[in-house]
């Protein structure tokens, strides 16, 4: 890296992309298929569903190209793509179940709160990578924080609180790869 420049610029390879669209693709199919050919599944999609799951898939693949192009370090692209598939994860959850309760209840519009946090705080980081760690670090915090509230009013299950609050570990997780890349980006084994 040149200029000392947290993010790389320049010609970037991306061997994954027809992967990621791919699967994306595949994933858009499978109710297509449950319906037609496993009617016992009783999966019933209408085409609004098609069309939101297209543009949630669709805004996940270009999370991933943006992610892919704005630094050649693995670690970055890796963080960059577990960040935006747990917020795509977060959102199709509280769509199809909720979060906490079912996808109707008042609590899971927290979780919106806990992406806006995560969006937010990559923006004012201008994308560089000490920045979304601490974005990321910010949105784990929320998302204990909000299984902290849904404890305290009370009324939900002790599973559906420890899957909700296992959603902070991959913003966990993308705020050590975002640190990593920070270290790598200065030379500097371990600093952020």
């Amino acid at each position: 890296m040149t200029g000392g420049s947290a993010i790389e610029k320049g010609p970037r390879g991306n061997r994954l992309r027809p992967f990621v669209w791919g699967a994306a693709a595949c994933l858009l199919l499978l109710p297509a298929v449950a319906m037609q050919w496993f009617p016992a599944s009783e999966v019933n999609w209408t085409a609004l569903d098609f069309i939101a799951m297209g543009v949630l898939l669709a805004i996940l693949c270009g999370l991933y190209e943006l992610g892919a192009w704005m630094s050649d370090n693995i670690a970055y692209r890796a963080g960059f793509g577990l960040a935006a598939l747990t917020g795509f994860l977060t959102i199709w959850v509280n769509l199809a179940v909720g979060m906490l309760g079912d996808e109707d209840g008042t609590i899971n519009l927290v979780f919106a709160g806990v992406l806006f946090i995560a969006t937010a705080g990559a923006l004012i980081a201008g994308l560089r990578p000490r920045g979304m760690a601490l974005a990321m670090l910010a949105a784990a915090i929320a998302q204990l924080a909000a299984v902290g509230v849904a404890l305290a009013m009370g009324g939900y299950d002790a599973r559906e609180l420890t899957f909700t609050a296992m959603f902070g570990l991959p913003w966990l997780a993308s705020a050590a790869l975002f640190r990593e890349a920070a270290a790598d980006a200065r030379g500097l084994p371990g600093a952020c």
